[in-house]
């Protein structure tokens, strides 16, 4: 809705937040019931702006849980209209949305394409973890990324990394012929919170093929850029 109708998601979103009134906190709440009720976009971006950390939660039942940021109202409506009308500038007309299992969009992809990817880690996965709806089995995972090298398709990864000393998931496995990078991405904001000063390293991995083909290419990845040699 953001790229294809910014003018009627922007104008939802300031009439959800004007609504707010002097109990914005219970207002959060009634919003995220009707959400699970309804799965409305327009709801969902107002949660999204209003949450805690921006950060999406879940409980068992496929729930959003998360609860509601006290120290702000979300985005003004003024400043969401201005950034949805950005984005619809960017992307109309130039993207294609879609909600598929991941294997099935994978197996449409042809040599000259680039893919990337940014499954959820497996560190935050667990069982026990809200931060995402469903988590990626990592053995089918690795299956896939080795179709995507036989049929030498242009990839780069997102996943996993460390915090502090910490390591999360398993390496993704050598045979692979994956190249790996570590960023870092400064210090952990739930760390600091818990008063602890840790930093926080993501892992990018790059495949043969992107190595091969692109070597001279620029590779994007959380407003840093690379020459890949």
């Amino acid at each position: 809705m953001i790229v294809e109708k910014p003018q009627i998601i922007a104008d939802a979103d300031k009439e959800i937040w004007n609504n707010q009134h002097n109990d914005s906190i219970g207002h959060y709440y009634q919003a995220r019931e009707k959400f699970n009720q309804t799965k409305d976009p327009e709801i969902f971006l107002y949660l999204l702006a209003r949450c805690v950390k921006g950060a999406v939660r879940y409980n068992s039942e496929g729930f959003f849980n998360q609860s509601p940021d006290k120290r702000r109202r979300g985005t003004k409506p003024e400043k969401m209209r201005k950034n949805i009308e950005g984005v619809s500038r960017q992307l109309k007309n130039k993207c294609k949305f879609s909600s598929l299992d991941y294997r099935e969009v994978l197996a449409e992809v042809k040599q000259s394409d680039f893919v990337y990817m940014d499954p959820p880690y497996q560190g935050v996965c667990g069982d026990r973890d809200s931060r995402y709806f469903s988590k990626i089995n990592f053995d089918d995972f690795v299956l896939t990324l080795e179709d995507l090298n036989r049929k030498n398709i242009s990839f780069a990864l997102s996943y996993d990394g460390k915090l502090g000393n910490k390591a999360f998931g398993n390496d993704l496995p050598h045979e692979l012929g994956l190249k790996k990078i570590e960023i870092q991405g400064g210090r952990s904001s739930q760390s600091t919170l818990l008063g602890r000063k840790e930093i926080t390293v993501e892992s990018l991995y790059l495949s043969p093929s992107l190595l091969v083909r692109n070597h001279k290419q620029l590779i994007f990845s959380d407003n840093i850029c690379w020459k890949i040699h």
